[in-house]
């Protein structure tokens, strides 16, 4: 960063230097060899004491010195952490989960003395460096170091999602859809809070990450790293990477299609080829479930092998098999097909008595899915109407196609009683899809 940029102070290791600065955790133990000690304290636990016994055992002690003792007003639901800092003690309230180790606000800790000197550090910086900490979450994103990098990856995406910009305009026909739409990308990050091993810096305000425990966030699907409170202030251009993506069954689609870079999930394409290769004429396809073992094992290879997942005949020879996988990996979309948010509209749309007014209503309504939402619905209810073209063969007409997708396509309905949800205005919905799907999606057969 050059000296002349507005944000030079910004970017600096100072924050790296402060920790090296802070007082180190320094336990008080206790001498007392027949004191009972709970197994996840150590030998700096001096049990029934009281604070002002505590405050003597630390003043004489230089920053850092701590303690801990029994409250007696806790009846076994906390102990206290008292803690010398800034030649000052304070005590607080140390809780322990046997799931997730000690705490005392939202970090867990396998130890008292990780928990300590987590503590000191964090509190050395908001003592010397209250302004400099005020200021993270201000930093200009478009100035950051990190932003070059990430505008070759958008630059990269941009030129590749370009050249789907034909078959959008066939898919989305009603939207008259330009190149420009096709090239606008915008994707929020996924973040989690993450303890992070060894240094690392954050990737909006470039700096240090202090402390010992869940440090900073990270994205889960594009792996960018910042502060808690900096993450607030990134845009909605999350990259997915498929380094970070585990597996494809349980992915969101929105980031599986552009960590692919692709228009469809192949495992969609590949069990439709396979279905309407050798199924198309197979009584109760898609009603008939395949053997549980042999699907776990399909969703096993698209995890593994992606789209070189080998469906063959000779490896699969029950099509139910292919067919019970396909709903599966729809059934674990964190956000079903037709989302919670068109879902609505839909069923608002199927309230008109008049058929033209209500495909029509459908339509407009499925303009709101995201591209990659409705790309995989019309290419799944097209697949759904050549398979209901062969009824009277797979015994599988649109609304029997209707009855086992609702659920899958929709999601499945809240139970708020001991009495199974009403699905006919659903079932309605998808057999209507499926049997007007040439004047929804505007396609031809």
């Amino acid at each position: 960063m050059e000296s002349h940029s507005p944000t030079h102070t910004v970017w600096k290791n100072d924050l790296y230097r402060m920790q090296l600065d802070a007082p180190v955790p320094l336990p008080v133990l206790c001498t007392d060899i027949h004191l009972e000690i709970p197994s996840y304290l150590g030998r700096d636990y001096h049990g029934d004491i009281s604070h002002i016994k505590a405050a003597n055992l630390l003043n004489l002690q230089p920053n850092g010195a701590y303690l801990v003792r029994k409250s007696r007003s806790a009846n076994g639901h906390f102990y206290t952490l008292s803690l010398k800092f800034n030649d000052k003690i304070h005590h607080y309230k140390l809780y322990y989960d046997p799931a997730s180790g000690l705490y005392i606000r939202e970090k867990r800790y396998d130890c008292v003395r990780s928990l300590v000197a987590d503590g000191l550090v964090t509190m050395y910086l908001e003592l010397k460096a209250p302004v400099f900490l005020q200021r993270l979450p201000t930093v200009n994103y478009q100035e950051s170091p990190y932003m070059t990098l990430n505008k070759r990856k958008l630059q990269t995406l941009t030129k590749e999602r370009a050249k789907y910009s034909l078959c959008a305009r066939n898919i989305f026909p009603a939207q008259n859809l330009q190149v420009n739409d096709v090239e606008k990308y915008e994707k929020s990050h996924v973040f989690k809070i993450t303890t992070f091993k060894g240094l690392n810096w954050c990737e909006l305000c470039g700096n240090f990450l202090w402390g010992f425990s869940a440090q900073g966030v990270k994205c889960e699907d594009c792996g960018l790293i910042a502060h808690g409170r900096c993450s607030e202030k990134f845009p909605n251009d999350c990259i997915p990477d498929l380094k970070y993506l585990r597996g494809v069954f349980g992915i969101e689609l929105t980031t599986l299609l552009t960590a692919h870079n692709a228009t469809l999930p192949f495992v969609v394409t590949k069990c439709v080829t396979e279905v309407e290769a050798r199924g198309l004429t197979s009584e109760g396809i898609y009603r008939l479930s395949g053997f549980a073992e042999e699907i776990d094992a399909i969703k096993m290879a698209f995890d593994r092998d992606g789209e070189k997942a080998d469906l063959s005949q000779d490896k699969y020879p029950n099509i139910n098999v292919i067919t019970g996988a396909l709903k599966l990996y729809l059934r674990l979309l964190p956000i079903p097909l037709i989302t919670f948010l068109v879902h609505p509209l839909l069923i608002d749309a199927m309230q008109h008595k008049n058929l033209d007014l209500k495909i029509s209503s459908i339509r407009h309504a499925l303009f709101s899915l995201p591209k990659q939402h409705y790309a995989t619905l019309q290419y799944m209810v097209e697949h759904l109407n050549r398979v209901s073209l062969h009824a009277a063969i797979n015994k599988m007409n649109s609304h029997n196609l209707a009855t086992v997708f609702a659920p899958t396509l929709i999601g499945p309905a809240e139970i708020t009683s001991s009495v199974l949800p009403d699905m006919t205005t659903d079932i309605l919905l998808i057999e209507t899809l499926i049997t007007h799907c040439g004047k929804i999606f505007n396609c031809s057969h």
